[in-house]
């Protein structure tokens, strides 16, 4: 790929536009060039032939969110490029763009799995959970005997007595899950997905209400969790939240056991179960 140091906008945009077939978009005619011409990327991007030139010729200032949006939709750029080309054009990443997820990868389960006596899980940005390793199951929750819908982390706080039985300071946790639940659905431009979920919260629980109506947004990323287990007695966690690349909208948290003699007694019951 030939760079130009100075119009690096312009050499990403020729050679996206290289690497496609004119054949697949119904373009026909011979070319001296591979790729479609630049008329053909105007015209699926909607957007003026000339303006388009001017984008890649490196003349005509700064294109607006919506035009680069158009370009890259008619480029068929992926989620990494359409990010690499809004810090190219404007200097910043795109808004983020919440997708709903049904599940992860393969290859993200088997991780899960690797990690024995460690419960983790993967959550939306709207705590919606939709994965889990035998851990998880055996010390949180046996999320897989719920309904899917009920396997969202507020509405097993505030509507399931036995997860809330097991917290060791369930007002200290209520507040913190929902501080966090709001500042992970905005950063992940998920606002409008949750209002269902909050409005019936709000509904059914006095408690979220109130809380939710105070307005706290918590930053999160590791801590300590305190549970009183049926069969472990009362444990100590350490977690850590990480980021799951690409995805701005789905975390992993991973639990470790504080006290070895748990994490041992956490094995022995992942192994027999």
């Amino acid at each position: 790929m030939a760079t130009d140091s100075n119009n690096p906008l312009g050499t990403f945009l020729r050679d996206r536009r290289s690497r496609l077939d004119p054949a697949v978009f119904g373009f026909s005619g011979r070319r001296r060039t591979p790729g479609l011409r630049r008329e053909e990327v105007a015209q699926r991007a909607n957007i003026s032939p000339t303006w388009y030139t001017w984008l890649e010729q490196g003349r005509g200032g700064a294109p607006s969110a919506d035009v680069l949006d158009r370009i890259a939709n008619g480029l068929m750029l992926t989620e990494p490029e359409r990010e690499h080309l809004f810090i190219l054009g404007l200097g910043r990443p795109p808004e983020v763009r919440y997708r709903a997820v049904e599940g992860i990868s393969p290859r993200l389960q088997r991780l899960l799995d690797t990690l024995e006596v460690s419960p983790a899980l993967v959550r939306t940005a709207a705590w919606d959970i939709v994965a889990w390793n035998r851990a998880a199951t055996i010390v949180m929750t046996d999320y897989g005997k719920l309904a899917a819908d009920d396997r969202n982390v507020l509405r097993l706080l505030f509507s399931n007595p036995g997860v809330r039985n097991v917290q060791h300071d369930w007002d200290a946790m209520a507040r913190f899950v929902v501080g966090a639940f709001r500042a992970d659905a905005a950063r992940a431009g998920a606002t409008s997905e949750i209002a269902d979920l909050v409005e019936e919260l709000c509904r059914t629980s006095a408690e979220f209400k109130q809380i939710w109506e105070e307005n706290e947004v918590i930053a999160h990323g590791e801590g300590t969790k305190r549970l009183r287990h049926p069969v472990l007695g009362d444990i100590e966690l350490e977690y850590s939240g990480f980021a799951i690349d690409g995805r701005p909208d789905l975390n992993m948290v991973v639990y470790n056991p504080v006290d070895p003699d748990i994490a041992e007694r956490i094995r022995s019951l992942v192994r027999a179960a």
